[in-house]
Formats: structure tokens, C-alpha cells, sequence
């Protein structure tokens, strides 16, 4: 059990989040039992009721179809400690930290050091308007919005889309978008190694699953949970930066602290969906100090309670924030495409 390292009641300041930085550093160092607990206790249900799932559709595919949702939520789990390590925040060795995070990448359909490049950008970037475009999801000024011609203002609205972003995002970031190291193709040999590798021991395990089950039963098993993983993943990802107070700004009056922990959110969810997601909810903390293993945030939360309404949301706040599509410069908040119109043609 983990154990707040600073009293509850010691004040910060969450005007100066360097200074706070400063003082979650303390909760950095992963344990090892601790480590190896979470990997075991998602690693092994997962594959348990993934080779459940398959000898399952014998006895009807929708019995076989009901164990997805938790099978899909398992893998999500995984992502979530894929995702510590590259960080470096799982394990304290950065090698353990890069060959479980590329063992756990086949399993995701994630190339593990294509992803931790585009990630570390992300993170590096985060609420900067003259740096996006790197693990993120595009996001226009609403001048720039305006000044784009027909077809590109429509092919936005179509890439915001809930339905894209849940749906059709997804399936193609995980099945055809992963399969190449796009956006890394010149950056080095190891992306491509990353990237070919990961599919090559992905086809070897889903090849001996469907010599085994036929590949119509290992399809039919395999997509539905890779799907529900994704899904549930990319809301995260979306929810966690795209709110209507976040923080962007251009260059000269960015600030990595100020807008790492003002522009992320603090998604409150109830216990069982903090366990399933590795409590990346609590996101605006993860991005301040990345390198705080996920099962240590809470006791960042319980040892400075301040941060806890620091941008907090819930999961029945967010269908909203798919309606805020543009980023208003002169209110400095998100709009939707209705408010974005009025504001520019009021600016006129």
C-alpha cells in the first residue's frame, strides 16, 4: 500500500507548477513488487479470459462476445503500463522498462519505440500552438479554421466527428496507422525495426491462434476486444486535453509547467474504472512529473488536495467536450463550430 511521502497538510501553490514539480519528484521511484503485482494481475486475467473467449464461441459467439468489455478494458490496462515504461516510470532499470513496454506493444498493436517517440513530443509540447501535430489530436485556431477553403473546413468537421474520432480513428490508428512508422520514416533504423518487428510477432501469435481456432474465431475474438480497447483508449485521450479551459498559447508565452498541469484534466471516475485505466485520469498531475509510476498518482492526490479540483470533470461531463472542436485565441478557450462562426464574424 502506498503511502503519501509528504503531509496532507503542507500548501502548494498551484500558480507556480514548477515549484510543485518540484515537490512530486519525491513520488518518482517505482518499487519493484509493486511493479510486478500490476503487470501480473492484468497480464495473466487477460490472457486467461482472452483464451476463454475463444474456446467460448463453440458455445455461441454472443456468450463468447459478452466477455469482451473487460477483456478489451485488460488490454487497455496494459497500454496503461506500456505507457509507464516509456516514461521510465515503471521499472527502475530503462532497459526492463523498453523490453516490457515492446513485449506489451504485440499484445497492443503498439510499435512501443514509434509510440514513445511520438508520446515523449507530446508531452514535451503539450498546449503549444507552434508545435502540434505529434501524439495529439489536431486541433485548429478558429482563424485558421475559417481561412481554410470548403473541402478543408469539411474535411476537419469530418475528422472531429465523434463517430471518426471513437470509431473510424481508432481502427485505423491501430490496424493500418501502427503497422508503418509513419512520421518516423527518416528519423532512424530503430522505428522501422520497432515498427516491422511489432507486426511480425503480432502475425506470428495471431497465425498460431488461428492455426488452432481457425482465423474466423480468432478475428472474431481478437478485433472486438482490440477494438473496445481503443475506443475507450482514444476517449481517454481526447477528454484528458480537449475541455474548454484548457491551455495553448503561442511560443513566447509558453510555459512547459503552467501549461502541462493547466491544460490536462483531472477525470474523477469511480474505483473500478481508475483500477482499469491505470488512473491516467489523473492526467494533469502525469503531465507534470511523467515519470511517477500511475499507481503512485493517487497518493500525490491524498498528500496535496488541492490538486484534485484542478480541472476535474467526470465521465458524464465529456460527451460536451466533443462539440468543442476549435480554439478561440481571443477567449482563450474552446468553442464549437456554431460559437467559433459567431465569434469570427463578430471580430470582422
Amino acid at each position: 500500500m502506498d503511502t503519501p511521502l509528504s503531509a496532507p497538510e503542507e500548501r502548494i501553490n498551484p500558480d507556480d507548477p514548477r515549484d510543485l514539480a518540484r515537490k512530486l519528484a519525491k513520488f518518482r521511484t517505482p518499487r519493484l513488487s509493486r511493479s510486478g503485482w500490476e503487470l501480473a494481475s492484468t497480464l495473466v486475467p487477460f490472457v486467461a479470459l482472452f483464451t476463454a473467449m475463444l474456446f467460448a464461441v463453440e458455445a455461441g459467439y454472443w456468450a463468447a462476445l459478452l466477455l469482451a468489455p473487460v477483456a478489451g478494458l485488460l488490454l487497455l490496462r496494459l497500454f496503461i503500463i506500456q505507457h509507464d515504461c516509456g516514461h521510465e516510470a515503471f521499472w527502475k532499470n530503462r532497459h526492463t522498462n523498453n523490453w516490457v513496454g515492446r513485449a506489451i506493444g504485440v499484445l497492443t498493436l503498439t510499435p512501443y519505440d514509434c509510440w514513445r517517440r511520438s508520446h515523449a513530443l507530446h508531452h514535451a509540447s503539450t498546449g503549444n500552438l507552434d508545435a502540434r501535430g505529434f501524439g495529439d489530436v489536431d486541433t485548429l485556431t478558429v482563424t485558421e479554421y475559417m481561412e481554410r477553403g470548403k473541402l478543408g473546413r469539411l474535411f476537419y468537421r469530418l475528422y472531429r466527428n465523434p463517430v471518426t474520432l471513437l470509431g473510424l480513428g481508432p481502427a485505423y490508428l491501430f490496424l493500418l496507422r501502427h503497422r508503418l512508422p509513419i512520421g518516423l520514416m527518416r528519423a532512424g533504423t530503430i522505428y522501422w525495426v520497432s515498427a516491422l518487428g511489432t507486426n511480425l510477432v503480432t502475425a506470428i501469435i495471431l497465425g498460431l491462434l488461428a492455426y488452432t481456432f481457425g482465423i474466423a474465431v480468432t478475428l472474431a475474438v481478437f478485433l472486438p476486444v482490440l477494438m473496445i480497447s481503443a475506443s475507450v483508449g482514444v476517449w481517454l485521450f481526447y477528454v484528458q486535453h480537449q475541455f474548454e479551459h484548457t491551455h495553448w498559447d503561442k511560443r513566447p508565452n509558453w510555459e512547459f509547467h503552467e501549461h502541462a498541469l493547466k491544460g490536462s484534466t483531472h477525470l474523477h471516475m469511480p474505483a473500478v474504472l481508475r483500477w482499469f485505466t491505470g488512473n491516467i485520469g489523473i492526467h494533469h498531475v502525469h503531465h507534470l512529473m511523467a515519470r511517477i509510476p500511475f499507481y503512485r498518482l493517487p497518493a500525490v492526490l491524498k498528500a496535496y488536495p488541492e490538486l484534485s479540483e484542478i480541472n476535474r470533470i467526470t465521465p458524464r461531463q465529456t460527451p460536451r467536450m466533443f462539440i468543442l472542436t476549435l480554439w478561440d485565441e481571443k477567449k482563450r478557450e474552446l468553442v464549437s463550430f456554431r460559437e467559433a462562426k459567431r465569434s469570427y464574424i463578430s471580430g470582422q
